[in-house]
């Protein structure tokens, strides 16, 4: 693929962006994002507010590259899908008009079509309680958050709350 082009929705100071470069001091990780020295960031000569704007507009600009990413990823599993449900159908057509015969006549060898016997295990209707599997239990978090919003206790858990940053 070509070089990545990225577009940013707003000037964001220079002086800000470098910080998160890998330079000498190598102050982000360019694999995780992790910001690795923030005194870096704080010793910054910029206005509180200039400093403050600056970064939340980079953070928007991360959002949007997410969400452009996530799109991109549900495109390509949109695609990968089809390919494998138009694999899957011409597999079944192939294998209708082969009737279980192998077949290599390929022109040029590069391709042959055979069979091999497998096995599979398919469930007709009840199974001995042997045969089950027991698995641990899994706590319902999302039915804890409903009966404490509602103001009644359940034991271990408790809701909390928290002042979650949000950039608009």
């Amino acid at each position: 693929m070509g070089k990545e082009v990225r577009m940013n929705l707003f000037e964001i100071n220079e002086k800000i962006l470098n910080c998160f470069r890998i330079s000498d001091d190598e102050v982000v990780d360019e694999d995780t994002g992790e910001v690795l020295d923030s005194k870096y960031l704080d010793n910054l000569e910029l206005q509180f507010d200039e400093k403050v704007e600056n970064i939340a507009k980079w953070i928007k600009n991360l959002d949007s590259d997410a969400k452009q990413l996530e799109e991109q990823k549900m495109i390509f599993a949109a695609r990968q899908k089809a390919a494998e449900n138009k694999r899957d159908s011409l597999k079944k057509y192939l294998d209708s008009i082969l009737q279980g015969n192998t077949w290599d006549r390929s022109s040029d060898k590069s391709v042959k079509v055979s069979y091999r016997t497998s096995q599979k295990v398919e469930i007709t209707g009840d199974v001995p309680k042997k045969y089950l599997i027991k698995q641990e239990p899994k706590i319902d978090i999302a039915g804890i958050k409903e009966v404490l919003k509602a103001g009644k206790k359940v034991k271990g858990a408790d809701l909390v709350i928290n002042n979650n940053i949000q950039i608009k």
